[in-house]
């Protein structure tokens, strides 16, 4: 029986390669010149801290973060940005958190969406993903088409394609 997985997972090596591109930009731009910037990625937390000289500073480094994601193919709405603090050293800092999986409300919907309309498929939701099994191939082809015109906040992928 044919089946699909509807998943949300980030290249993190992509990640780190846009995060060591904006690292190298900071270091040239003159506008950062003098200002202690730094930009670190933990991969077991999923996230990166970025610290600067001021509020501008940190939305630039966010801007050209975005703009290396977009370059190298990296979803940006898998960057989950947080709010802009100060520090005690008289600079900001923020963090973006990466979003990988379903959430469970996001995957309830697609399921609802799926079911809606009354073609012989059945999704099931397992473990921060969707699998959606059918008889024919074309309908899961219909499914993962009609998922892509959808926005739920995450990229959604589709992998483990079985006929």
């Amino acid at each position: 029986m044919p089946s699909v997985d509807v998943v949300n997972k980030v290249d993190l090596q992509a990640l780190d390669n846009a995060i060591n591109n904006v690292t190298r930009e900071i270091s040239t731009r003159f506008d950062f010149k003098n200002v202690k910037s730094e930009i670190t990625f933990d991969r077991k937390a999923k996230y990166v801290h970025i610290v600067t000289g001021d509020d501008w500073k940190v939305k630039a480094v966010t801007d050209m973060l975005i703009g290396q994601c977009t370059r190298l193919k990296v979803d940006s709405k898998c960057l989950d940005i947080k709010e802009i603090e100060s520090t005690s050293h008289g600079t900001v800092k923020m963090d973006i958190f990466i979003k990988e999986g379903i959430p469970k409300e996001t995957g309830q919907k697609i399921v609802k969406l799926i079911k809606s309309l009354k073609l012989k498929i059945q999704p099931a939701i397992q473990d921060g993903q969707v699998r959606i099994t059918g008889k024919k191939i074309d309908d899961l082809q219909e499914i993962m088409r009609l998922l892509k015109e959808q926005d739920y906040n995450i990229p959604l992928q589709f992998v483990n394609m079985k006929s």
